[in-house]
């Protein structure tokens, strides 16, 4: 009975890590078939001295180096939990709005219908309720699929693209470096 009971603890639920009252599991699977992610770092966006939502960032190993994940174009996912209600252009100026403004012109140009796309797929609700999940899960020659709460939303192709997103949360002048430093797993 001893060695049943232990055989059923090993088949339990796969261990979670919590931030911030968010469970968040430490491997995923992205797609059926897809391959297996580990979380690499999770970690809260603070504005104002308030919570506005939990990233973590899903790798296949691990790694605490930002220019090379972002240089690896590997399969990935970032997730966003959403702390608090909020606005889609509130939304869409955390995300893509910041991300023109860590791209040069000569870096937007090429981005520019895709980031338009970008924006299209956020601009699909007028508000985001509290809880609600983004996730941007990348895989090579496939391009970065959004989806709101598991339910897709949109696909923009592109290792640039992919590569430029990551960027603000996890490049050399990321718009908060202690979600960063979490997100590399760096503490």
């Amino acid at each position: 009975m001893l060695s049943v009971a232990l055989a059923l603890l090993a088949c339990g639920p796969a261990s979670a890590t919590e931030v911030s009252g968010v469970a968040l599991p430490d491997r995923i699977q992205v797609d059926r078939g897809g391959p297996q992610l580990t979380l690499n770092g999770a970690g809260v966006r603070v504005i104002l001295m308030f919570k506005m939502y939990v990233a973590a960032l899903y790798l296949p190993v691990r790694s605490d180096n930002g220019e090379a994940i972002l240089r690896a174009h590997q399969a990935s996912r970032l997730r966003i939990q959403l702390l608090h209600d909020i606005t889609v252009g509130e939304f869409k100026s955390a995300i893509t709005g910041v991300l023109r403004e860590t791209l040069t012109a000569a870096q937007e140009l090429p981005l520019e219908s895709r980031l338009q796309a970008l924006d299209a797929i956020f601009a699909t609700q007028q508000t985001l309720k509290k809880g609600t999940i983004f996730s941007m899960d990348y895989a090579p020659g496939a391009g970065t699929t959004v989806r709101m709460d598991g339910l897709v939303k949109g696909r923009i192709s592109g290792a640039d693209f992919n590569e430029a997103l990551l960027r603000i949360w996890i490049g050399d002048r990321p718009r908060d470096p202690e979600l960063r430093n979490a997100l590399l797993g760096i503490r």
